[in-house]
């Protein structure tokens, strides 16, 4: 893995964001204190398949899972498939719970907190898949390192995929997409972006459902989105 120095401008070293927002509803507070606790990744340690489902099977990590919306209409798609979702915004997390619980998700485990802090306990070549669908752009200049999309987290990325492993990337913030496309030009050696014509990347590729913050994106704000998929050489 490659080393990066602490306070290095292109290295993230834990992600931003608020934590809570309007006070849990008594059933969502009930999932928290209930089923969190049973499907959570441990604070410590190594994060396996194994460990976590009790199998080698095929593993998929989403950084900022927002509601949730993606991570169970993945898991639900991928039954075979073990689901680690990490999210530092309880509101988030509450939701998320409650699309496994209605929707039944044994393969999906819970993070909440900081990604980074899971995604380096990840042995390396051991994901299958990794997404992070509308980050938040932080788009002055100068918040500019707080960018999940920089070379440090790229690079840690790029070694927990295994070879042929897909990263999925989506936003509808036109900076961060010119940022983000700026970075993965670094990467070119370790990333082969997955595109065949001009206008691929503005439409959302099959098995990619439409999230709730998209959704409100693209028919409340009028934006456009943007996706990318990037396969791990």
């Amino acid at each position: 893995m490659t080393a990066h120095k602490e306070g290095d401008p292109l290295t993230l070293n834990r992600l931003y964001g608020r934590s809570q927002g309007k006070p849990l509803r008594k059933g969502q507070q009930e999932l928290v204190d209930t089923l969190l606790p049973r499907i959570a990744v441990p604070d410590e340690g190594e994060v396996t398949a194994q460990g976590l489902f009790g199998e080698d099977c095929p593993l998929h990590f989403e950084i900022g899972f927002g509601g949730g919306e993606h991570l169970a209409y993945r898991a639900d798609l991928l039954p075979n498939h073990g689901l680690i979702g990490a999210e530092p915004f309880l509101n988030g997390v509450a939701m998320a719970l409650g699309h496994i619980r209605d929707q039944n998700l044994g393969n999906v485990r819970i993070y909440h907190g900081d990604a980074l802090q899971v995604l380096r306990r990840i042995p390396d070549g051991a994901l299958t898949m990794a997404y992070l669908l509308h980050p938040d752009p932080w788009p002055k200049a100068r918040h500019a390192k707080r960018r999940m999309m920089n070379d440090g987290p790229v690079q840690l990325l790029a070694d927990k995929l295994k070879p042929g492993g897909e990263f999925r990337f989506g936003t509808d913030h036109p900076v961060y997409v010119r940022h983000a496309l700026m970075v993965m030009r670094r990467f070119t050696h370790l990333f082969e972006w997955v595109i065949e014509g001009p206008d691929d990347f503005r439409v959302r590729p099959s098995g990619w459902p439409e999230t709730r913050y998209e959704h409100k994106a693209r028919t409340v704000f009028g934006h456009e989105v943007w996706y990318f998929r990037f396969r791990r050489r």
